[in-house]
């Protein structure tokens, strides 16, 4: 296998699949594509799911890994355990703490991997039967805090691209179905990502 080349496994949920859109302009494809055009080979598995919790990242995602065997891991999961009101923080700090300590046992070092925050959903018109946009901000506030602790408790990386999310929010980027974000925002978070990875 060329040395250079990098083996892409996307984990996650809606956001990570491209729900809203489709997979090709999902920021993983696009952040393949900005680093073949680099030059660098990339090998893309995303098995995202719309509608995924961590539990089923853990049961239907993480057997991918001994499999495809990647050289770099984004995670970014945790909206749909706010939506079915199954997970409070402690329950989701142990979720994830689980999914990294399946990817050590799998061989996957903290540092190929990347753990990213879900974005600011709380004011997209089809948010609303899942509570005030307050609680839920504050809801993604705490998640997205606890997503970058156990990242770097990890010793994996952490890119907070939520700044910009909640610009994109403001912005009102969003795909027809008024919840996930619409491809220019895909294809930002993979230009950020791109630059600072």
């Amino acid at each position: 296998m060329d040395p250079s080349s990098i083996r892409y496994l996307a984990l996650g949920d809606s956001f990570t699949i491209g729900t809203g859109t489709t997979p090709d302009k999902a920021f993983p494809a696009l952040l393949a594509a900005k680093w073949r055009t680099a030059g660098r080979p990339v090998e893309l598995l995303n098995p995202a799911v719309n509608g995924y919790t961590t539990d089923d990242l853990i049961a239907k995602e993480l057997p991918h890994v001994p499999v495809f065997k990647p050289t770099f891991v984004t995670l970014l999961i945790g909206a749909n355990d706010i939506v079915r009101g199954g997970s409070d923080d402690k329950r989701y700090r142990g979720q994830l703490r689980r999914i990294y300590a399946q990817l050590r046992e799998d061989g996957i070092p903290g540092s190929a991997v990347v753990g990213l925050p879900q974005p600011e959903w709380s004011r997209s018109p089809a948010a609303s039967p899942y509570g005030t946009t307050e609680a839920l901000l504050t809801r993604i506030a705490h998640f997205n805090g606890i997503a970058m602790e156990e990242a770097e408790n990890a010793g994996a990386r952490y890119v907070d691209l939520y700044p910009l999310m909640h610009r994109q929010a403001a912005a009102e980027m969003l795909a027809p179905d008024g919840l996930h974000p619409n491809p220019e925002a895909h294809e930002e978070w993979a230009k950020a990502l791109a630059e600072t990875l």
